[in-house]
């Protein structure tokens, strides 16, 4: 089995003014300004055969919260090679992690290249839930943010599908040289 991992940080917010409705021809409008009430980390893990994400929320993103999200990985795939593929992220190599993965070697964690990120698939979903569940809404809790991103979880997985690449690989490397030829300096 194939996951991918990721975390990301959201904060629980209201806007200072009600959002204006859409109109006939006019879009809708909300303020820039907000009320910040708190934090909370996102891990997700991205079933790539299926499209289903094991998502939990923690208070922090530091290596105990990590630890806690690969075990309960571990528990909801008891019988499965693990495969994550992370960031760069500094937590992600802490010695206790290193640790956790000696004693869990069904687990193993593949790393993108630096300013990558956008091969791991889980960011696609990540923007998706971002774009759906969080970015216009108004959350006066962390609590109310983290039952409104599980909510959504939730139906996101009842209504899973794999995620495909618009791209074939031949395509792909063609824009990557493509950029390469473009970026480069002629000094």
């Amino acid at each position: 089995m194939r996951k991918r991992k990721f975390k990301r940080l959201t904060a629980p917010s209201n806007r200072t003014q009600p959002m204006l409705p859409m109109w006939p021809g006019l879009s809708a409008r909300m303020t820039h300004d907000y009320t910040r009430h708190g934090t909370t980390s996102l891990f997700a893990a991205l079933e790539v055969a299926s499209g289903k994400v094991h998502g939990r929320c923690f208070p922090r993103h530091t290596h105990v919260e990590f630890i806690a999200f690969l075990t309960s990985l571990a528990r909801h795939y008891p019988k499965r090679d693990l495969h994550l593929i992370c960031d760069n992220y500094g937590t992600h190599k802490h010695p206790a992690v290193k640790e956790w993965l000696a004693a869990h070697p069904r687990v193993r964690l593949h790393f993108t290249p630096t300013s990558a990120s956008w091969l791991n698939l889980v960011e696609r979903w990540f923007a998706i839930i971002t774009g759906q569940a969080i970015r216009r809404g108004s959350f006066d809790s962390v609590r109310r943010l983290e039952a409104a991103i599980m909510n959504w979880l939730s139906h996101w997985n009842d209504h899973a599908k794999p995620f495909r690449w618009a791209k074939s690989a031949a395509a792909i490397k063609r824009s990557i040289r493509n950029a390469a030829l473009i970026y480069e300096t002629q000094h």
